[in-house]
């Protein structure tokens, strides 16, 4: 028997505003524990909420960007449960009236366009980091309270591959958007993936097995293709699928049972008294899409139509917003778009791979980089000059012209200069005219590097082979 899987995605995605969510509490990573707190995140009594207004300018956008209808009344409340992640006891979100509702995305499999629908997107705040040991756990309150959007897409993904491509797709937009920096590592965006099997021409859904704690892009589709099989074996043999939440064993490539669930969990959700409905006039979202900075398939489709260079290079470019961002500060200075792109992906990004930084610890210049790329173009120094101004340059951010004088980084360009050099070089070989006639290209190399020794590399190559075709042939 075949069976058909029904996947649906819940990702929540971490804002990257200044505070949290209703409190001035800042956000940071990697500080010390429950030194980013306020008396608001620790429930002390009295302590009243207040709306983060650049939280809702950033869902507005991803709404946006989703296709979504947005709702220009905001209403909160309040999910209660006791657990140690929220010293409140509660939860604040958007349960009953979500701020974006009946939005999309594409995908492409194969080479086919793919829409993916989305049910709802709302605004809630973090929980708190814990950390578990054998016997205790520790809790980390610097994470709660800090701005969400949870995104739930309808069951309408059926493969790993399909919800891959689905949260890329969503993390293009966070990152783009400037909502979030999207990193899974750090748990920004985090992902739980609700799978389930039926025979195919089927309509009723099957049991729902919920995977969770999933830490990368490509975790998601493994779980999911795994979760398919295992399922798919249990209905084969005739055993039950229980209704369980699991997590994905990295090391084992498999999912392993976390707990049995039984009954829905009734969280009694009721209206958050302590924030009036919030009334979004039509100039505030309008204003948040407006001022939303450039999404990933307009800058693609900009820098293909506008700059003219390869789409694999794009791609790569665009793979990170901060190294897009810089291209394009570079595209300011020279209209030489793929030889920037080239020098960006290949002597950039080695550099940066090797000294283990990113673009936006790069000391460079944009204008200086773009320079270097317009000296090299015109032919004013060679290869290997690049390579050592390039490296002084990531040292001392100088001109790379100023660096040139002081290195005396300089090509020979006068062809009387070169056709001298040569003519030494071919009298002191004077068999070299008959081997070329016949055919013995070789000769031509011959020259080429022995005028290049005399002068330690700094003839212009692409004049010295047309001179010394000339001079072969006569």
């Amino acid at each position: 028997m075949n069976f058909e899987a029904i996947v649906g995605l819940e990702i929540h995605v971490e804002m990257k505003t200044k505070s949290k969510m209703f409190s001035n509490a800042p956000i940071t990573f990697g500080k010390e524990p429950n030194t980013e707190v306020t008396y608001l995140d620790m429930a002390y009594p009295g302590a009243m909420p207040s709306l983060n207004k650049e939280a809702v300018r950033n869902a507005i956008r991803v709404c946006n960007a989703l296709h979504m209808t947005i709702d220009q009344e905001l209403w909160f409340d309040r999910k209660n449960y006791f657990y140690a992640d929220l010293p409140k006891g509660y939860q604040i979100t958007q349960q009953k009236r979500p701020i974006g509702s009946d939005g999309y995305l594409e995908i492409e499999i194969d080479g086919k366009k793919k829409k993916i629908e989305i049910e709802r997107l709302h605004m809630e705040e973090d929980t708190c980091m814990q950390h578990h040991f054998s016997d205790y756990s520790l809790l980390d309150y610097n994470r709660a309270g800090i701005p969400l959007v949870e995104i739930v897409s309808r069951p309408v993904m059926r493969t790993g591959e399909e919800a891959r491509k689905y949260v890329e797709k969503i993390r293009e937009i966070v990152t783009f958007s400037n909502v979030s920096d999207g990193k899974m590592e750090e748990g920004s965006l985090r992902c739980d993936v609700n799978i389930s099997i039926r025979p195919y021409g089927s309509t009723k859904f099957g049991t729902k097995v919920e995977v969770k704690n999933l830490n990368s892009i490509s975790n998601i589709e493994k779980a999911i293709d795994y979760e398919i099989k295992r399922q798919s074996e249990c209905l084969l043999l005739g055993q039950e699928i229980r209704q369980e939440t699991r997590r994905f064993d990295e090391a084992k490539k498999e999912t392993v049972l976390m707990r049995v669930k039984t009954d829905a969990v009734d969280y009694k959700y009721f209206t958050e008294p302590n924030i009036p409905p919030v009334r979004l006039s039509d100039e505030f979202v309008q204003n948040a899409i407006d001022t939303c900075p450039e999404l990933y398939d307009a800058k693609l489709e900009r820098f293909l139509n506008n700059y003219k260079i390869a789409e694999v290079d794009a791609k790569i470019l665009l793979n990170n917003v901060d190294f897009a961002d810089f291209f394009d500060e570079m595209c300011k200075f020279s209209t030489n778009y793929q030889n920037l792109a080239n020098f960006l992906i290949t002597t950039i990004q080695g550099y940066l791979n090797k000294s283990n930084i990113t673009i936006k610890e790069f000391k460079v210049d944009p204008k200086n980089c773009s320079l270097l790329v317009d000296m090299a173009k015109n032919k004013e120094i060679n290869s290997t000059q690049v390579l050592d101004i390039f490296n002084k340059m990531v040292k001392t951010n100088q001109s790379p012209k100023d660096i040139q004088k002081e290195m005396g980084a300089t090509l020979i360009n006068d062809e009387n200069q070169i056709r001298e050099l040569i003519l030494e070089v071919i009298k002191n070989n004077p068999t070299l005219p008959s081997d070329f006639k016949a055919g013995k290209t070789r000769a031509q190399g011959f020259v080429m590097g022995q005028i290049m020794k005399k002068t330690g590399g700094k003839i212009n190559p692409a004049i010295a082979n047309k001179l010394i075709v000339e001079e072969l042939n006569k």
